[in-house]
């Protein structure tokens, strides 16, 4: 193939879930709904810890920002997939391609920095409670976040940098629906071993390091928790983490689904199926975890929405 048809690529297209024409509007309905549910359930989230006084915390802080990363994390995806569907088409640019690998690498790195540094925070008031408020203290918190995003847009970068590197054939078809990085680098038709040293050992640095404060966290904070004597305190404190708990679970358990189910599989169009999991279906559970069993914003919640019924003007006949 001429070097002009290797470099000259203007779009990529994306594959997605089916190509039968009978299973789009379903896979359109699905996806939409889910992502309504997404955006106005964290930005619902947002607005309750904003309006409250007695969310004004940093472990509700730290709740808000997480809410806001996966109303941005969803967003880079779902609306060009459905776009496309809309359009009956499965074209992308390469500049949309390359935009849209940087800011999910981005907002997932946030993710997972954001779920750390919420570990951290259920770590200090459990086990050093008499100094919480001394540690976390409104600048710690922000220094906390600043340092996430930093982190995380050096890493999207640093990736965008070394993909923009690589050379693509014309009609590269990515089987997935959005632009993963790991398939772009699979898909490339210049050297790619670069690109996935880099790729693996940001993994490695950037997941594992994340994941192992949370997992030293919480084994610290279960030895607090069976040196408290009573069964009430220990309810008392151990129910403070089981939101934070349950949403870590189900980020890292589909995260190491979906790369467990596609080595396993060695199919690309499992990985996709499974990649839906910490893509859409975790931001969308998130409020829902984090409302359900918290009582704190249920209180807001149930203040929230009697304030804004009150402010209802009312008619007279």
């Amino acid at each position: 193939m001429a070097p002009s048809n290797i470099t000259k690529v203007s779009e990529f297209f994306l594959l997605g879930f089916s190509e039968e024409p009978a299973l789009q509007p379903l896979i359109f309905g699905l996806f939409i709904s889910m992502y309504l549910v997404t955006v106005f359930g964290n930005l619902l989230i947002i607005l309750i810890v904003i309006s409250d006084p007695h969310l004004h915390t940093p472990m509700y802080f730290f709740l808000s920002n997480l809410s806001f990363i996966d109303v941005c994390f969803t967003s880079t995806t779902i609306p060009k997939m459905l776009q496309n569907i809309w359009k009956e088409s499965k074209t992308i640019t390469y500049e949309g391609c390359i935009i849209q690998m940087h800011f999910f690498i981005l907002f997932a790195g946030l993710d997972d920095f954001l779920l750390t540094v919420m570990a951290y925070d259920r770590f200090v008031a459990i086990c050093n409670p008499l100094y919480y408020t001394v540690i976390m203290n409104p600048q710690l918190c922000v220094i906390l976040v600043l340092v996430s995003w930093v982190i995380s847009v050096l890493d999207s970068l640093i990736q965008t940098f070394m993909l923009s590197r690589l050379s693509f054939c014309r009609d590269v078809l990515i089987p997935h629906y959005f632009c993963e990085l790991k398939q772009l680098v699979q898909l490339a038709s210049s050297d790619n071993r670069l690109n996935e040293m880099v790729m693996y050992f940001a993994a490695g640095l950037l997941g594992g390091g994340p994941f192992a404060g949370i997992f030293y966290s919480y084994c610290k904070i279960a030895s607090s928790i069976c040196g408290i004597s009573s069964v009430q305190g220990k309810y008392k404190a151990f129910s403070t983490c089981v939101s934070h708990l349950s949403v870590v679970s189900l980020f890292y358990g589909t995260c190491l689904g979906v790369y467990l189910s596609s080595a396993a599989t060695h199919s690309s169009h499992s990985s996709t199926i499974a990649s839906v999991m910490y893509t859409v279906v975790t931001p969308m559970l998130n409020p829902f975890i984090y409302s359900l069993r918290n009582k704190d914003i249920k209180r807001a919640l149930q203040a929230f929405f009697r304030k804004a019924a009150l402010k209802r003007p009312m008619v007279v006949g």
